[in-house]
């Protein structure tokens, strides 16, 4: 379990990329109109975490991404333990 400092660490580094992100207006050039997302990955002294945000006018597009990446926790799970 991730203590209360290693978590407030990680939700600072991705506030601060997502803050850095709203900043810039390239981030947002050639995006398509009805779906996009935000990748971020960092580490602290203890490990690694990454953070996805994704927004759609289609709710399922973001439903399929979730289970798309749960699929593939499931399917990596064995390899880490």
């Amino acid at each position: 379990m991730i203590e209360k400092d290693d978590a407030k660490k990680v939700l600072e580094v991705i506030g601060n990329n997502l803050i850095g992100v709203s900043h810039d207006s390239k981030s947002f050039v050639k995006l398509p109109d009805e779906f996009w997302g935000y990748f971020a990955r960092g580490h602290d002294t203890k490990g690694n975490f990454g953070v996805i945000v994704t927004y759609s006018e289609n709710g399922q597009d973001v439903d399929e991404l979730i289970k798309m990446y749960e699929d593939w926790v499931n399917k990596n799970k064995s390899k880490s333990e």
